[in-house]
């Protein structure tokens, strides 16, 4: 009897976030930049977390947040990622799990410990992201699940995890498996900072093996060297069968051949926390793409997601998103 079908399995980094509360002269201090995901080694990530005030620790990574906004939603996944056997790494497989998600990559045995993100959270909502990848980037071909990718619907990769060589030639090798099962791949260029590291890649890897690309305004333009987001529409057009770009508050645009859609960005009462905004308007714009939705009401149940996620601390949902989403859209 044939396994049944996956909406998506994300390929990521496997973190786990630590997320407090700061201010500028915080950040200021610690000679932080606000805003982007700046990478840390393992000692700076031992000083920073002891400078940092009292924080909530909770499963996190790009894919990964994603990927519990998919379940929460309703559908059906699964996540790759590599984490050490140690406690954080129990936390993350414990939490992924819960979420009603497959997570079976082995922990790694040796080596670096799981990856953690210390997040600080500033009053004007700006999270300011610093990132020990410790075990996450050992993730390898060896550690892909095959028959996983074989039965998702779409592939979902993390630009992020691009910085590693073994977790390139997962990606590639990934992206292959499942088009040769029929499948969709889809990639999210996660940073600004990740996009100016890996032009060129990037751009080979969109051509030759995405479906579906993810990416914020700055992400979009640095990816293709404009200023002008309008400029950056013209230049995807055809790389790919569709793409997401978000404009933050400003909603989102996505194209697909000659397609254009204008979604607009969900109402908040109040902005707590940005993290996994982003994150979260692909896991809608996704579920919603697996069912066969418009390419518009992908974008409105993104919208809703994301709305979601940054009304309160942390980078997934605290309610269930499928009878929210069936609250305002009135169907899912």
């Amino acid at each position: 009897m044939n396994a049944p079908a996956l909406d998506v399995v994300g390929i990521g980094n496997a973190i786990v976030d630590v997320i407090a509360q700061a201010d500028d002269r915080f950040l200021a201090a610690q000679d932080l930049s606000k805003g982007p995901m700046a990478p840390l080694d393992a000692a700076r990530a031992e000083e920073l977390y002891a400078a940092m005030g009292p924080g909530v620790e909770m499963s996190g990574g790009s894919a990964a947040n994603t990927m519990a906004g998919i379940a929460s939603l309703g559908g059906k996944g699964a996540f790759i990622g590599k984490v050490r056997n140690d406690q954080l790494g129990g936390i993350f497989r414990h939490d992924i799990r819960a979420n009603g998600l497959t997570f079976d990559t082995p922990p790694a045995t040796e080596g670096l410990p799981t990856a953690r993100c210390l997040i600080f959270v500033t009053p004007d909502a700006q999270r300011t992201m610093n990132t020990f990848l410790g075990a996450s980037v050992a993730l390898g071909p060896e550690d892909l699940d095959r028959d996983l990718i074989a039965r998702a619907k779409i592939t979902y990769l993390e630009g992020y995890l691009w910085d590693a060589t073994a977790a390139k030639a997962a990606f590639v090798e990934a992206a292959e498996v499942a088009h040769e099962a029929g499948r969709r791949v889809a990639l999210t260029l996660s940073d600004p900072f990740c996009v100016e590291r890996h032009r060129e890649s990037f751009l080979r890897l969109v051509e030759e093996h995405i479906d579906l690309l993810f990416a914020n305004e700055v992400e979009i333009c640095s990816l293709y060297q404009v200023e002008d987001f309008d400029a950056a529409l013209q230049k995807v057009r055809g790389h790919c069968e569709v793409a997401v770009l978000t404009r933050s508050a400003r909603g989102a645009v996505i194209l697909s051949g000659e397609e254009v859609h204008i979604v607009d960005a969900e109402p908040v009462a109040r902005v707590v926390d940005t993290t996994g905004a982003g994150d979260l308007y692909a896991a809608g714009f996704l579920f919603g793409y697996t069912r066969g939705k418009t390419l518009h009401d992908c974008g409105r149940i993104g919208a809703i997601a994301a709305a979601e996620v940054i009304s309160h601390y942390g980078a997934r949902p605290e309610v269930p998103l499928h009878p929210l989403v069936q609250k305002r859209l009135g169907h899912i």
